[in-house]
């Protein structure tokens, strides 16, 4: 049932039961939050969700979205321009940037010289995939990847860029689209959140880092149930979630059920849907409580985890140990997992700090899809890797022969996306000589949506929630939006 309507009947029911005998509106109340009765009448192994999904069948369950913030230059990493040695220091023809926008960081500038990448590329893979020296460990698994090319977005800058690439919209306050499968699709689990976030730290001090905050994972105009949970190194990776000094389990759970009494009293009283989200997420984070402490500890991974991923994975805030707890979440259940990895905004030293950025990932997605695929998860996990936009192949600032750093480009730039029915061995689109235009098979963020939707069996088109009048979708609806059949197995 759509939410607005099933809030609608809930309402009248209880104004109806208020009014005959309270006791009755609240055992009614009580089966209508059963998270186990809702279950086993969609007869679907999913609590919550909606009826209607999936359109058709899924060849992915789960998701890990690995967000680069800041823009990963496309050009050092991914997309191989030989040809712009001979044009170093030479400027970017007038034909080429054809009066494209530009950023207020450069568009001050003389001249737009360029800046070929110092790194060194090999082909790797059946396809003869070509992959920066700064990503050995992605170069083995090529063939098990689909590197995208020619992604594009309208937005320059970082915050709305980020925005758009998550949530369809430049504007904020829009549900992300880990929220759009909470709500949709809802979770596989009882103990665990369905959307969990973590932000890991980079490694290098000359990493500029931008500022992110909850709106990233919020739920925007759904119910604030389906927003990302936040998850934090150390000991206590949720807050507020260990019981205060003095206070038992039993304490605890006597507590929650007297609050639990109250909000139903109140919704009797007024009747609002959010008042049974409340309720839904005490309970959660009571049985967070066991569940994540026991997901956080890493003590029952064997040492041939941290052969294969690495030392780092043991160091909570690390994006290797990020990545590792992603793999266990999923393991649980979990739907939606989300890291962010800050530190990708290279507008000067780009030579010095982007093989730490690099070194800090490239293992940990690497060890993430050989793990996956151990234990059966990776042909219904769906991995993502990538950024907001790409970076400009010019310089911005100084520019020498061992130094440079690139301004913001949305016209083009690279991600790549692995298992959950995705087609390994693909390398999809091209740019120009100079990695400015696209020239082939152009993938806009609305299409990437409408492709990952796609993997979880679900039609973008006929995915709506209706607010303020108008069918929302994750893919916006201002311009179409198409699911790009080359990246499907």
């Amino acid at each position: 049932m759509h939410p607005v309507k099933e809030a609608i009947l809930t309402e009248t029911r209880r104004q109806f039961f208020g009014k005959v005998a309270k006791g009755i509106g609240g055992l009614a109340l009580s089966s209508l939050i059963n998270e186990d009765s809702l279950g086993a009448a969609q007869g679907s192994a999913s609590l919550g969700g909606l009826p209607s999904l999936p359109h058709f069948a899924p060849k992915a369950k789960r998701c890990i979205y690995l967000h680069m913030m800041g823009g990963p230059p496309q050009v050092d990493l991914l997309d191989y321009k030989p040809q712009m040695g001979d044009w170093f220091d030479k400027d970017l023809p007038d034909s080429i940037r054809q009066g494209q926008r530009l950023t207020t960081m450069t568009s001050g500038q003389s001249r737009f010289p360029i800046a070929p990448s110092v790194f060194k590329f090999n082909q790797y893979g059946q396809n003869g995939a070509w992959v920066s020296e700064l990503l050995p460990y992605t170069a083995r698994m090529v063939d098990e990847i689909a590197i995208v090319r020619s992604m594009h977005t309208e937005a320059i800058n970082h915050e709305p860029a980020i925005t758009f690439i998550q949530t369809g919209q430049q504007i904020s306050g829009r549900p992300c689209v880990g929220a759009w499968f909470a709500y949709g699709l809802g979770s596989m689990n009882r103990d665990l959140p369905t959307f969990v976030v973590m932000n890991a730290e980079q490694s290098h001090p000359k990493s500029n880092v931008q500022a992110i905050s909850a709106k990233m994972w919020s739920a925007g105009f759904l119910s604030p149930e389906y927003a990302g949970v936040g998850l934090r190194p150390g000991a206590d990776p949720v807050l507020y979630l260990r019981n205060p000094e003095g206070v038992s389990r039993d304490v605890r759970r006597r507590m929650l059920d007297g609050l639990g009494e109250m909000n139903r009293i109140h919704h009797e009283q007024i009747g609002d849907p959010e008042t049974m989200a409340r309720i839904q997420q005490y309970e959660m984070a009571f049985r967070m409580q066991m569940s994540v402490t026991e997901m956080a500890d890493l003590s029952s991974e064997p040492e041939s985890t941290f052969k294969r991923w690495g030392e780092e994975a043991k160091q909570p805030g690390k994006f290797q140990n990020a990545t590792l707890m992603a793999r266990r979440l999923i393991e649980r259940d979990v739907r939606f997992v989300q890291i962010y990895h800050r530190g990708w905004d290279f507008h000067t030293d780009l030579p010095e700090v982007l093989p730490a950025q690099a070194k800090d990932v490239d293992r940990a997605a690497w060890a993430l899809i050989q793990d996956l695929k151990e234990r059966g998860l990776f042909e219904e996990t769906l991995v993502i890797w990538g950024g907001e936009f790409g970076r400009t192949i010019y310089s911005q600032g100084k520019l020498t022969a061992s130094d440079y750093g690139r301004d913001h480009h949305p016209r083009c730039f690279s991600l790549w996306m692995a298992g959950g029915g995705v087609k390994g061995g693909v390398v999809h689109g091209e740019t120009d000589d100079f990695s400015y235009n696209i020239t082939e098979n152009p993938v806009h963020i609305r299409d990437l949506q409408a492709t990952i939707l796609h993997l979880f069996g679900i039609d973008h088109e006929r995915f709506t929630f209706k607010h303020q009048g108008l069918e929302a979708k994750l893919t916006g609806v201002e311009e179409p939006a198409h699911v790009v059949q080359p990246l499907l197995a």
